[in-house]
């Protein structure tokens, strides 16, 4: 099956966002009068998003007595008016996305990040500006582990489904993958969740670095396209 675009997971997969995720959760956690959530915590935990990480520093009836939704409210606030102090491309995304450009490969986002706080990120950063999709967790009534976002993307980029490669770090987002009928890739460089085996996601391949992708998919577009 010749492929012919694409898709990318955007936290943990092109974006090291855990340093402004982590800021924002701590930022919650300090005003509670809790210790911060570690370096480690937050690599395990930030690709489960702002409930997670809440969950992962403040104890379950601190929580129930300030309300889950109003904490995370004032990290989402907080992260939205610090977006990109620490957030960074991992090594070696930029030279990837350089060379889908200049192949012509159509490429594009599916995050279950919420587009208020998606759009100035990427706007942000001048490697995505040739981004050709982004789908956020609030662009359809689904999100990812579901399949619909994936299927979006493709349709907007006018291509099949069955053309697209999706990548990201996270069990649901080889699920959406795989329901999509998309060739799937786990990038175990990125938020791997305490606990979690990307072994036994299904992902028909598993790569350990950005290097590694772009030498993956350089021999996949040359032999399939």
């Amino acid at each position: 099956m010749p492929f012919q675009a694409v898709l990318f997971d955007l936290d943990g997969t092109l974006l090291d966002t855990a340093g402004d995720m982590g800021a924002a959760a701590n930022h919650v956690i300090a005003s509670l009068g809790l210790p911060p959530l570690s370096d480690e915590v937050l690599s395990c935990t930030t690709s489960d998003g702002s409930y997670a990480l809440l969950r992962a520093g403040i104890h379950p009836a601190l929580i129930e007595q300030h309300g889950l939704e109003q904490l995370r409210r004032q990290m989402l606030a907080f992260y939205g008016a610090n977006l990109c102090r620490h957030t960074r491309p991992y090594d070696g995304v930029e030279e990837l996305l350089g060379w889908l450009d200049r192949r012509r490969i159509p490429w594009g986002v599916v995050t279950n990040k919420p587009a208020a706080l998606t759009q100035p990120l990427l706007a942000g950063m001048s490697l995505f500006t040739r981004c050709g999709v982004t789908v956020s967790a609030d662009t359809l009534p689904q999100k990812k582990p579901h399949p619909a976002p994936l299927l979006f993307a493709a349709e907007r980029l006018a291509v099949a489904a069955a053309h697209c490669i999706y990548i990201g770090d996270h069990r649901r987002d080889i699920e959406a993958g795989r329901a999509a009928g998309m060739t799937t890739v786990a990038a175990t460089w990125g938020y791997i969740s305490t606990g979690e085996n990307p072994d036994d996601w299904q992902a028909d391949h598993r790569l350990g670095s950005v290097r590694a992708l772009a030498d993956w998919l350089k021999d996949a577009f040359s032999t399939h396209c």
